[in-house]
């Protein structure tokens, strides 16, 4: 079976989701029974829940999904690293109902106008306290962002660091570098892990094929390796580029050359372990 790492939900008349363009496919209610039967045809039986908006309220409702859906096994959600109670608030968060499943913490680093946030002092100290409540960190960053990932998971060596969709690669431009050589800087610290995640959107959404993918798949596997590499199809975004099952399958096709070992490591081992689902 196949763990998909990456993938949200929302209900717009819960909260509006207003990184959504006003015309968009995608701007419609995503629920985890819609996404059920999708991730049953594709081999998929556990997900790991991702925020998308910086609201307090909305970590507690994704633990609610995940209490309510044995699909989802973990949850990442949102809380502000900079509040002095840190701590206490994720504490709060996994006596909650589902709370057991709230596995990480994910903040839109990716907005954030100066590129060092993560190395603030206010940040980092509530960087520690996730490390110290057992949780991971995911990050969603740009790629002028990564050494600022590098210089952050350096000094934090006991938090273990997920990078979202291999850090926005410029998938559509065809280029590698700076991106590539500031990936393996970030891999070379042994705890930094990445998601196959969100590259289709990365890429031409109307026009991508699995070799505009293959590169940049092939840098994270050789950076990584498989046994700090995980699937994630970030559904529902994915569908502006393609189906979900074409998602998870074009994941497949990119790890096919590796031993069934390896693969099994990048579609469940990885995202099991490094989020204790």
């Amino acid at each position: 079976m196949t763990v998909d790492a990456h993938h949200h939900v929302w209900d717009l008349s819960v909260r509006d989701q207003d990184w959504i363009p006003q015309h968009s496919p995608i701007r419609r209610d995503f629920t985890v029974a819609d996404l059920g039967p999708e991730a049953r045809a594709a081999g998929v039986d556990r997900t790991v829940l991702v925020q998308t908006v910086t609201v307090a309220e909305e970590t507690p409702e994704l633990l609610g999904l995940a209490d309510a859906h044995d699909l989802v096994a973990g949850v990442v959600g949102w809380t502000d690293l900079t509040r002095p109670d840190v701590a206490d608030e994720l504490a709060r968060l996994r006596a909650l109902p589902g709370g057991a499943r709230l596995k990480g913490i994910r903040h839109q680093v990716q907005g954030e106008p100066d590129p060092e946030w993560l190395l603030r002092p206010d940040v980092l100290r509530g960087l520690t306290a996730v490390a110290e409540a057992g949780l991971v960190y995911d990050l969603v960053v740009l790629p002028h962002q990564l050494p600022a990932c590098a210089k952050a998971a350096a000094r934090l060596p006991r938090l273990i660091f997920v990078l979202d969709h291999l850090g926005k690669p410029p998938i559509a431009s065809g280029a590698l570098d700076p991106w590539a050589a500031d990936l393996r800087a970030l891999a070379g610290l042994p705890n930094t892990v990445a998601k196959l995640s969100g590259l289709v959107t990365e890429a031409d959404p109307a026009a991508w094929t699995l070799d505009d993918l293959r590169p940049y798949a092939e840098t994270a596997l050789e950076a990584f390796g498989p046994g700090r590499l995980m699937f994630g199809s970030d559904w529902p975004v994915c569908t502006l580029a393609a189906p979900y099952g074409d998602v998870v399958e074009a994941t497949r096709q990119l790890t096919a050359g590796l031993g069934v070992s390896e693969r099994t490591q990048i579609l469940e081992g990885t995202a099991t372990r490094v989020y204790r689902l």
